[in-house]
């Protein structure tokens, strides 16, 4: 099922109960950097995650170096963000939680 975009008030919103995430430089994206103590936390993070992204059926872009792991989250079929970005972020920040922060 199609994902509907969301507008720019629902952004907004949903965005100030996200804390470290923002919107990417095209508008059409979320975005945080997460760090962890060690590789093996991130890799668990990422692990987590990626549960969640198959539960949803929707995957983020990542980049992981060592203990950072840089997130971007879209809806490329809708051609910005809608819920789904959102829910994924709150999953992501529930796995980053279960971990040590640096």
């Amino acid at each position: 099922m199609k994902q509907e975009k969301l507008d720019e008030t629902a952004i907004s919103e949903a965005l100030d109960d996200l804390e470290g995430w923002s919107r990417s430089g095209d508008g059409i994206a979320i975005e945080k950097t997460f760090k962890f103590k060690s590789f093996r936390e991130a890799f668990g993070f990422m692990t987590e995650a990626a549960l969640a992204a198959e539960k949803f059926n929707h995957h983020p872009e990542w980049f992981n170096v060592y203990n950072r792991v840089d997130v971007r989250l879209t809806n490329h079929d809708a051609g910005g963000l809608t819920e789904l970005d959102f829910k994924m972020a709150t999953a992501m920040e529930k796995a980053a939680a279960l971990r040590t922060k640096s």
